[in-house]
């Protein structure tokens, strides 16, 4: 069972157990967190193509760590005396996908 999941302008496939990494937001280690824009549901051998999106459908995730990725920018004319470096550090957010629900479906206890 997996799901195409849409986040910001990504789209990410999401599977029961995998880990995902999406665009940072405020929000605290352990927390869950849903996401709603389903555009295909795959289960077994039923699919779902949403039109644009699967109704109801959505996949739930819990937050396991907070990664970031750090860039360096480095401009160079040789003979010129010319050095410029430039650093940004692009945070983001690991999720772990616990759950795939269909319309209808609540999280079990």
């Amino acid at each position: 069972m997996y799901a195409i999941v849409e986040d910001g302008s990504r789209q990410y496939r999401a599977e029961v157990g995998a880990t995902i990494v999406i665009d940072h937001r405020e929000i605290d280690l352990g927390q869950k967190l849903e996401l709603g824009k389903v555009l295909l549901l795959q289960t077994g051998s039923d699919t779902l193509i949403g039109r644009p999106l699967v109704e109801g459908a959505r996949v739930v995730t819990e937050v396991v760590d907070f990664p970031k990725t750090k860039t360096m920018t480095q401009k160079f004319r040789r003979r010129k005396n010319y050095r410029r470096l430039k650093g940004h550090t692009q945070p983001y957010v690991r999720v772990k996908v616990t759950h795939i629900l269909k319309a209808g479906e609540s999280v079990p206890a």
